[in-house]
């Protein structure tokens, strides 16, 4: 695998080098331009990139600089890096006693109790001095110089040069110094963090009662971010940061700020106040305007080199061979990305997983960003339909999975669903019979009435007619008083009946 990445990474070399002389030649190419027409009044100044770590724009970045509060960004970075959030902190003398008089504070007690999370919203957001001694003290495992030697030994592992720390707070002190630049990597280092980044953004939080004091409102002191001190310097585009301010170091300031999908950093040591907002904002709105990202995946296409021959070798494996995506290029916007010079290096053993060679830019003498060239060892999935994510070295071809258990389920669903409509039809057509037999008997039972009604009538009537027609007869007889005798035929009074 070793020998197959030296190959790779040396073909890309002369392939991805080729295409560049081949388009500086085609190419009329302007003056390789590096904008920095911008006025600052601080003492230093950087502005950083936050995805390639390119500077964009400095001003005396190598000088030293009493850091003030802004040294609570090394002390966060560490706090995140070697604890939990829900460990507890407890202050001591030292941490409370030392830390009082004209120094930030929100005056804890000796004994407090507070968790580490709490612990960095007041050092954070009220720039509480206590808080960051008690903090120190806890990640240095009781020992405030074992966390000096932590601030020291991270700031080295950074590439830090010029930059040597003697407290967790910032407090003056000849040993307590940073450089623009070396601040700028400490600054994005403890970005990476998503914790430090929700808790250098909050512009207002409330630390709950402990075993010592009530609740407690902290609010950020950092003015492009809060209007709690003003809203003359609200930034829209800011993101987070902290703010540091003694006599020695004047005024000092990190802020992260986005816009159009690009995020930088900017830091002002040795400055007053309102200056070190006005350089921030201009250096922003500068670097916004005047530079822009490019995404290295979507310029480099490794399967169609000019010079085919530089890939040779790898030709049956030119589709495992791909730019990371998450690859980019900051240039300024007088220049195109084919004006960017790319240099392909191997990686080392510690690479990323499946990088086989880094793809580095550069433009007017500065590194501008790249990307990893990845070569997927993919055994796996030689059929048609993969069956692998694209994560386990997977094709990503949209494939269909036949599942048996949940066919039969959507089967089993549908059966259910139609005995259930048939056992609906059925009862429903007996109850409708039913209904319909009741109403046939009610209809024989009032048909039974009616005739046995009409009976009735009918006999009433003869009756009524009957006795009409005997009432008749007597009215019809002869008189009995003329003397004649009356002579009845007894035969025909019984046929008359």
């Amino acid at each position: 695998m070793n020998r197959i990445k030296k190959w790779i990474a040396l073909c890309l070399a002369g392939a991805i080098t080729a295409v560049s002389s081949l388009g500086s030649a085609i190419n009329t190419q302007a003056a390789e331009y590096w904008p920095d027409n911008v006025s600052v009044t601080s003492g230093a100044a950087i502005v950083v990139e936050m995805e390639t770590g390119t500077v964009l724009y400095e001003k005396n970045a190598d000088t030293s600089h009493y850091p003030a509060s802004i040294t609570k960004v090394m002390t966060a970075l560490l706090a995140l890096e070697n604890c939990d959030l829900d460990e507890i902190v407890t202050f001591s003398e030292e941490a409370v006693y030392g830390n009082e008089g004209d120094t930030s504070h929100i005056a804890r007690e000796v004994g407090e109790e507070m968790t580490l999370e709490n612990c960095l919203y007041g050092m954070m957001l009220e720039s509480a001095n206590e808080c960051a001694w008690a903090i120190g003290e806890h990640v240095g495992g009781g020992s405030m110089d074992k966390f000096v030697e932590m601030m020291n030994a991270k700031a080295k592992e950074l590439g830090c040069t010029g930059t040597h720390f003697a407290n967790p707070n910032g407090l003056p002190n000849p040993d307590h110094y940073v450089t623009a630049r070396d601040m700028a990597l400490i600054a994005r280092a403890a970005y990476q963090y998503p914790e430090f980044r929700k808790i250098s953004s909050t512009r207002a939080y409330t630390i709950p009662a402990d075993n010592k004091k009530e609740a407690y409102n902290c609010n950020n002191t950092h003015g492009m971010i809060s209007n709690h001190r003003g809203s003359s310097n609200l930034y829209e585009y800011a993101l987070g940061g902290k703010t540091g301010y003694t006599d020695e170091a004047g005024n000092t300031l990190v802020t992260y700020a986005q816009k159009n999908g690009m995020t930088l950093l900017c830091v002002i040591l040795d400055s007053n106040n309102p200056a070190h907002y006005n350089d921030t904002e201009n250096l922003f709105e500068y670097c916004f305007q005047n530079f822009s990202l490019y995404s290295v995946a979507d310029n480099v296409n490794l399967s169609d080199m000019s010079d085919q021959a530089a890939l040779e070798s790898l030709s049956d494996k030119i589709d495992l061979i791909r730019v990371d995506e998450d690859g980019v290029v900051v240039l300024p916007n007088t220049a195109s990305f084919t004006d960017a010079q790319a240099t392909v290096t191997p990686t080392d053993k510690n690479a990323d997983k499946g990088a086989v060679a880094k793809i580095s830019y550069t433009y007017a003498g500065k590194q501008v960003g790249g990307a990893n060239v990845i070569y997927e060892k993919n055994t796996k999935a030689t059929y048609p339909f993969h069956n692998i994510s694209a994560d386990e070295g997977g094709s990503k071809v949209k494939y269909f999975r036949i599942d048996f258990k949940t066919i039969l389920l959507v089967i089993g669903i549908i059966l259910i669903f139609l005995l259930a409509v048939y056992v609906w039809n059925v009862m429903s057509g007996q109850i409708l019979l039913s209904h319909h037999r009741k109403n046939e008997d009610r209809k024989k039972r009032s048909r039974y009435r009616q005739i046995s009604r009409n009976k009735r009538r009918k006999r009433k009537a003869a009756a009524s007619r009957a006795a009409s027609s005997r009432g008749t007869a007597t009215r019809r007889q002869p008189n009995r008083t003329s003397g004649k005798p009356i002579h009845r035929n007894t035969k025909r009074s019984k046929r008359t009946r």
